[in-house]
């Protein structure tokens, strides 16, 4: 228990830490306007949440995993994912801006669902383990496209990003992930959507 409530003061409330370098170091900052820095840090915003959600999904994910090995693997990708939310950090700080006011909402609701999932079983949580991180992928191949396109310092932290996403995806997979039912798929989009709209701004 108390080791669970350190996750969640830790993800809200201290600075995320990397053992990896910054994907944007050694980047020039580039030449943007203001439009142009609003919307970068709009997207890293709503990045930014999206790895608050995840360090939620994986706590609640483990926390009800049956298999060891399933627990270990969900933490080690939980760590990635902190350093995800240290980079998205950092960035935000950098353009001017800061995160979510509502980071403890999105916490508490993506906890949730991360103990249902695994409370359905283990091949039922890494299938949602696996579409999650196929629709954040997603997500942030979109945000590529989106960015200004001088603003290389947003560009690598999302590419190192998206390809750990992936890697995530795949390891669900390896590990016997069951496909989710395409309405549940369908569920999951229309509630992401949801959530970047607000963060976008909020």
């Amino acid at each position: 228990m108390i080791e669970n409530v350190d996750i969640v003061l830790r993800t809200l409330l201290a600075p995320a830490q990397t053992t990896r370098p910054y994907p944007d170091q050694g980047i020039q900052e580039g030449e943007m306007d203001e439009d142009e820095r609003q919307h970068a840090l709009g997207l890293m915003r709503v990045n930014h949440v999206g790895e608050v959600c995840a360090q939620a999904l994986y706590q609640g994910q483990s926390m009800t995993a049956r298999d060891q090995s399933n627990r270990e693997a969900l933490q080690h990708a939980a760590q990635e994912e902190v350093e995800h939310l240290a980079w998205t950090e950092k960035r935000i700080q950098e353009l001017g801006g800061r995160v979510s006011l509502l980071n403890p909402v999105w916490y508490a609701s993506s906890l949730a669902i991360g103990v249902a999932a695994g409370v359905l079983g283990d091949k039922w949580n890494l299938g949602f383990l696996e579409e999650t991180e196929k629709q954040v992928t997603k997500h942030l191949e979109e945000h590529l496209e989106a960015l200004p396109a001088q603003d290389a310092k947003s560009r690598a932290v999302v590419t190192q990003m998206r390809e750990d996403e992936m890697k995530h995806a795949e390891m669900a997979h390896d590990f016997g992930a069951a496909p989710l039912p395409l309405p549940v798929k369908m569920a999951m989009e229309a509630m992401s959507k949801v959530m970047t709209s607000i963060s976008y701004k909020i």
